[in-house]
């Protein structure tokens, strides 16, 4: 009984895998197929997302100080 779960456990994650991977592929499939009328546009969309990407660290920093400070004064 145990070793029915686990292989039904197995051949629904490969349904799943197999599911994503179909999806994965029609999408790679559909990009393929659009027309690259803009070639600059992705690369600029990159270049804004990588000075965003310092925003949660700095928050980090900034907590942690924060947190350090209050427990000196204390």
């Amino acid at each position: 009984m145990i070793a029915q779960g686990i292989q039904k456990g197995i051949a629904d994650y490969k349904k799943q895998q197999g599911i994503k991977l179909r999806a994965i592929d029609k999408q790679r499939k559909q990009k393929a197929r659009q027309p690259q009328n803009n070639p600059a546009e992705p690369q600029a969309e990159i270049a804004n997302n990588s000075s965003i990407n310092y925003l949660p660290w700095i928050l980090l920093a900034l907590s942690w100080a924060g947190f350090i400070t209050y427990f000196i004064w204390q």
